[in-house]
């Protein structure tokens, strides 16, 4: 036995819901194959492992409750694919910082009346092993606050949003000299825009065929979407799937990649429009054009699932700094961009103890 994984969560929105959802869901199933799971056992640990015992938000809607209560609370808007029975964890008011944008404080239900606890007191209170960042994108200061909490509370830190903390040499510094691992940054869905987009550039690539120019358009309903309506609020967020597609290619080559508009009645669901424009067999013309939808929070809540795994691996055997194999196999912007098959193989040595980070 393992032993149980406690993790706590900075923002209680979508993607949030869809892991806490996702723990419940397949607590009890041990079976090889299972649809939306990569892995069953990752190096002994398995996802009935994983405890909740931490919650930080700004929804005045949601602190106080149970986070069995809260990921229901408006604006969430998660598939309902589990009953959550109650956690014994009430939602604590975190600290507002820049997690709200002006356009957001009233679609986020932002509190006015509440103190925001010390999120490293609370951590180091409920002994958790591992803080995730689920703050909305944009989130410059917010996701420092956290970063800086977890170190200060001995815990270590998953970073699912674009803002550069696992990929930032100065923070991979910090939690190395702290003794603690951080995967990040910008969690890939398990099959997502970013990761099709990937797979078909590179296809492209392996098969001769010239890339001249290419763009990946989304749109969404949920309040992801709304948050990233202001082009400051997403600069990072352009930065890190672009980079995650042009860094398979040893040239340069025109892109357009990022959230394109907001869609209010599609609520969680994303659809992604891709086309790629090259040169094949005589240089003569190609395209391709392909159109992705998805369920977009619970597309990443297995990703994360093994992230939280691979992490508390990283805890046991002492392990700090940036994780490079966990982080590009999951995240966007990674401390190391490499192919998918190159990281899905070195994660397969983490797991064995081939590789130490």
């Amino acid at each position: 036995m393992a032993g149980e994984i406690r993790v706590a969560i900075a923002g209680l929105g979508n993607c949030a819901s869809a892991l806490i959802q996702g723990v419940e869901y397949y607590r009890d199933r041990l079976e090889l194959n299972i649809p939306g799971i990569m892995h069953v056992d990752f190096g002994g640990y398995y996802i009935r492992d994983i405890k909740f015992v931490a919650a930080f938000e700004v929804n005045k809607l949601k602190i106080g409750k149970d986070i069995s209560e809260a990921i229901w609370a408006d604006p969430n808007c998660c598939a309902r694919f589990c009953k959550v029975p109650t956690q014994n964890v009430k939602v604590l008011p975190g600290p507002l910082s820049d997690g709200v944008a002006p356009h957001m404080k009233e679609a986020f239900h932002a509190y006015d009346g509440f103190e925001p606890v010390d999120v490293a007191e609370v951590l180091r209170e409920r002994e958790a092993d591992i803080l995730i960042n689920y703050l909305p994108v944009g989130s410059y200061e917010g996701s420092r606050l956290y970063a800086k909490a977890a170190i200060e509370a001995g815990c270590a830190f998953v970073n699912c949003i674009p803002e550069f903390i696992a990929s930032d040499p100065d923070w991979g510094r910090r939690f190395e000299e702290a003794g603690l691992p951080v995967a990040g940054d910008d969690v890939k869905s398990q099959l997502g825009a970013t990761i099709l987009h990937r797979a078909l550039v590179e296809l492209f690539h392996q098969r001769g065929v010239r890339v001249d120019s290419t763009y990946q358009l989304n749109i969404g309903g949920n309040t992801d979407f709304l948050n990233m309506t202001r082009e400051e609020r997403l600069s990072s967020k352009r930065i890190s799937k672009t980079e995650a597609v042009k860094s398979l290619l040893p040239y340069p080559f025109p892109t357009r990649i990022g959230p394109s508009d907001y869609v209010p009645f599609l609520g969680d669901k994303k659809i992604c429009y891709i086309k790629i424009n090259g040169r094949g067999f005589g240089e003569l013309p190609m395209t391709l054009e392909v159109k992705l939808t998805v369920e977009d929070s619970p597309n990443s809540a297995g990703v994360v699932i093994d992230v939280i795994r691979a992490v508390k691996l990283a805890l046991d055997r002492g392990i700090s700094g940036p994780l490079l194999s966990i982080s590009s196999y999951a995240f966007k912007h990674p401390p190391v961009q490499v192919t998918d098959e190159v990281a899905r193989r070195w994660v397969e040595e983490f797991i064995e103890g081939k590789r130490d980070r």
